[in-house]
């Protein structure tokens, strides 16, 4: 990679990790300009989901103070989201090459609807009644719901932010700060479990080692010339 390319990358995870920590949508920054510096589609996506993969741990210090009485939420929605990221990381680690390729547009275009949809999400979603049972039954309906969005998470990712914030509307939370606190935590479970899939996983022998833990497991070690990373 040249230097002008590496200064892109460097400004490109720059900004993604403060959209990120303050919305989502950061992934769309990073990605397809892995893309046009001429990164496999597949090896572009998990890259991102390493490279912005630190920058959930700055934002979720910073709205430290705002998620007070948050272990229940914390609890549940994280351990749903360790399993659904981890049942999209292994799909997308079964995706043919070509086949992720040609998912692309779509999962751009996706991932841009969610975005444009995020003040509509925050507006709308919202706990109608304060009962037991309505609450009970919304608990359900959230933590079935963050499940898929955190398999989108662990597949693709991009906007990811804006259907957890759903998630939480669904719970009736109104505060936007301990949202955002809450949501940089599950997008942290969403991806650790697709950073150690992959790392785990025999089918990236092009994962770029600048990208790669030092534990790497063998078979992820071999690095194409033409692989460019962070």
């Amino acid at each position: 990679m040249t230097l002008p390319h590496a200064a892109l990358m460097f400004v490109a995870a720059f900004f993604a990790g403060v959209v990120n920590s303050i919305a989502g949508g950061g992934m769309l920054l990073v990605f397809p300009l892995l893309i046009w510096l001429g990164t496999d589609p597949k090896i572009s996506n998990a890259t991102c989901t390493v490279a912005l993969w630190p920058g959930l741990f700055s934002g979720l210090f910073g709205y430290r103070r705002e998620m007070n009485d948050s272990s229940l939420i914390l609890m549940r929605l994280g351990a749903v989201s360790v399993v659904g990221g981890g049942f999209g990381a292994w799909l997308l680690i079964a995706t043919p090459s070509a086949t992720f390729a040609r998912l692309v547009p779509f999962l751009i275009l996706f991932a841009t609807m969610l975005f444009m949809a995020q003040g509509p999400v925050v507006r709308w979603l919202r706990l109608p009644t304060s009962s037991s049972e309505s609450t009970k039954a919304w608990w359900i309906g959230a933590m079935i719901f963050q499940f898929f969005s955190a398999m989108y998470g662990g597949y693709f990712g991009a906007g990811n932010g804006i259907l957890m914030l759903a998630a939480m509307g669904l719970l009736g939370m109104h505060d936007i700060h301990r949202a955002n606190g809450i949501k940089n935590f599950l997008g942290i479970c969403i991806n650790s479990i697709a950073v150690v899939s992959f790392a785990l996983a025999d089918r990236f022998p092009q994962w770029p080692s600048t990208i790669r833990p030092a534990n790497t497991p063998k078979p992820l070690r071999g690095s194409r010339s033409n692989s460019c990373g962070l």
